[in-house]
């Protein structure tokens, strides 16, 4: 899928994301303190918080677990879920580039991508370059995928791991002349349909800082951790797909006014507030299902 598909997939749905979204938002925030794994009454309590019935939270649950991202275990003597193995690896290296995302500077290196697949294998094919969009790259030409070089680590990681490394050629190169490459980039990935994601995101959270920091300001309540845990969740929600979207381009490269840099600050200063509140009510609902 490209970026400008996951820009039509994912229009106006920032305030209301998914159930089973929110539930893998859930696990990777809270489930990897306790083993990796959350009881089913914890998970619908939580959800319940967010506005989630239970029967949306238990049809999420079993979405979840028939597409291996959960699986069925006992959590204290009671039914629970905990994440699979491979996808605490995919947590682990997202929580660097949803957290930190990193971006270019115009003097770093490009990393180039070509792979060749035998049409019998077309599966294969069609695998490689979802996961290449995932990470960032951009399609030059059929054949030719650029990224700044700071994905290098993640990308032959994850191909190794894969088993497909066999499949593709990796090469470190300058830009030494040419066409404008800031025109070029423009058609290597669709960077207006991104902006537009980033924007939609500030429209969405702008407000509801400010509104933090007056409730805040005003003093506790005794919900205001329940509160501050909703919000949270759906922030990183909304959030975190945008990172695996944005390839990190040299900002000095980007279009005047580029969304994604007040879009990052925004994120960090609502993470930086709500996080310790949400953690103190997760953490209160799970020990009390111990």
């Amino acid at each position: 899928m490209t970026v400008q598909a996951n820009a039509r997939a994912g229009a106006g749905d920032f305030s209301v994301p998914r159930h089973h979204q929110l539930i893998v938002s859930l696990f990777g925030l809270y489930a990897r303190q306790h083993g990796g794994a959350l009881q089913v009454a914890t998970i619908i309590a939580l959800m319940h918080d967010v506005g989630v019935e239970s029967a949306g939270t238990r049809s999420s649950i079993s979405r979840l677990k028939k597409r291996g991202i959960i699986e069925s275990v006992q959590v204290r003597g009671r039914n629970g879920y905990s994440l699979s193995e491979a996808v605490l690896t995919t947590f682990a290296e997202g929580d660097e580039r949803i957290f930190h995302p990193r971006r270019a500077t115009a003097q770093d290196r490009w990393l180039l991508a070509t792979f060749t697949v035998p049409e019998t294998q077309r599966n294969i094919r069609h695998k490689i370059r979802s996961s290449l969009v995932r990470m960032g790259f951009g399609s030059v030409v059929p054949g030719l995928w650029i990224a700044p070089e700071h994905a290098k680590d993640a990308a032959l990681a994850y191909f190794d791991r894969h088993g497909l490394a066999d499949y593709f050629e990796f090469f470190l190169a300058e830009h030494i002349g040419g066409a404008q490459i800031r025109k070029n980039l423009d058609s290597w990935w669709d960077l207006s349909s991104l902006d537009r994601l980033y924007s939609e995101f500030l429209d969405e959270n702008q407000g509801r800082l400010e509104s933090w920091r007056l409730r805040l300001e005003a003093g506790e309540s005794p919900e205001i951790d329940a509160k501050a845990f909703a919000d949270h969740l759906v922030l990183l929600t909304q959030w975190r797909r945008l990172p695996y979207s944005d390839p990190g381009l040299p900002a000095d490269l980007l279009p005047e006014g580029w969304n994604a840099l007040k879009a990052e600050e925004l994120f960090r200063d609502l993470h930086t507030l709500l996080a310790p509140l949400a953690a103190r009510h997760a953490q209160r609902i799970i020990g009390s299902d111990s």
